[in-house]
């Protein structure tokens, strides 16, 4: 046999082998490169409604996709770590996973269902599917079984597939979450009363049956107490020795030339004194002393009151004392006591 011949057998074989390997080489990179040609989503994150381990709770998938093409289905698998094999971390179930709203801009909007058959992924598809992803998507399940580790990260790797079972992968992207222990905060409110009075003498002046003394003074009250507050005053009329000056048993008009001595908390033009209740609570003068112009002192009387917790109200009160042309001389005065009383 012509050896130049054989050897030209031989290359020809080699050739027709070399020729077959580079065609499997190509068709194996050909279908490398196609599963590797996912992109990757943008603007990608999950929003967890609570991160407390174990805790029943939502997952909100916020992303964009970079591929037009129709999606059918949707998965996240949910790991332990963002690469590599996938390990569901303690804890997380799907079990029970619902969705929480129909997804936005993945395709159609409606007719998307969940399926809990695949431990460790959250997934969801329709088959029929044909409208085309746009602008950013949203996936959100429900009922969803945090990891039982507190304070621990974990990974959802997201994958939309062209086919409604979970096959074709178009376009990938990871995010991180994780658990987190409670911080209890606390703190406490003290019962509170607060009451004042603005000043320590109120002086009405030289009385004469042609005049009425008058003047005033304030006091402010709040409380937190559950009904509320009462304020009462105490004392005598006015007094010189063994002598008064008649107290107003009920509601009257100031007289003069009239022995009288009596309070309100009031704005009043006859005398031209006092002020009306202010502030921003829900205090208010009592009804024995919320008239205009009336006037009354009965040692032990509410004079102001509110029936629940309140702000702060500034109340005026108002004195007024008048003579007969037989009252006798002296240096009269009494001094009496505001008694400010919460319920709580």
């Amino acid at each position: 046999m012509d050896k130049s011949r054989g050897v030209s057998i031989v290359l020809k074989r080699f050739s027709y082998k070399f020729s077959a390997f580079m065609f499997t080489l190509a068709t194996v990179l050909f279908a490398f490169s196609g599963t590797a040609s996912a992109a990757q989503m943008t603007s990608r994150k999950v929003t967890l409604g609570s991160s407390v381990a174990s805790a029943t709770t939502t997952y909100s998938f916020n992303f964009t996709l970079p591929s037009a093409t129709v999606v059918q289905s949707f998965g996240a698998q949910i790991c332990t770590t963002a690469s590599g094999a996938c390990s569901a971390p303690a804890g997380f179930s799907q079990a029970s996973s619902t969705l929480t709203a129909q997804p936005t801009n993945l395709g159609d909007a409606s007719g998307w269902t969940v399926s809990t058959a695949t431990s460790g992924e959250l997934r969801l598809s329709k088959s029929g599917n044909v409208a085309a992803p746009g602008g950013a998507v949203t996936v959100g399940f429900s009922n969803v079984v945090n990891p039982s580790a507190t304070n621990s990260t974990f990974f959802a790797r997201m994958t939309t597939y062209s086919a409604a079972n979970w096959t074709g992968a178009i376009d990938t992207g990871t995010v991180a979450a994780s658990t987190a222990g409670q911080i209890t905060v606390t703190a406490s409110v003290d019962e509170t009363l607060t009451f004042t009075l603005s000043a320590a003498t109120v002086a009405l002046g030289t009385l004469t049956t042609a005049s009425t003394g008058s003047g005033t003074s304030t006091m402010t009250a709040s409380t937190n107490g559950s009904t509320g507050y009462a304020i009462t005053v105490n004392g005598v009329t006015l007094t010189s020795g063994g002598n008064t000056i008649a107290a107003l048993a009920a509601q009257t008009a100031s007289t003069q030339n009239t022995s009288q001595f009596g309070i309100n908390l009031k704005a009043n033009t006859t005398p031209s004194v006092g002020s009306e209740v202010s502030g921003t609570g829900s205090g208010a003068a009592a009804t024995n002393y919320n008239t205009a112009d009336q006037f009354r002192f009965v040692t032990g009387d509410t004079v102001a009151s509110a029936s629940a917790a309140t702000n702060s109200n500034t109340f005026t009160v108002s004195y007024i004392a008048n003579i007969s042309g037989s009252q006798q001389a002296g240096s009269y005065s009494t001094t009496l006591t505001y008694i400010a009383t919460a319920t709580f």
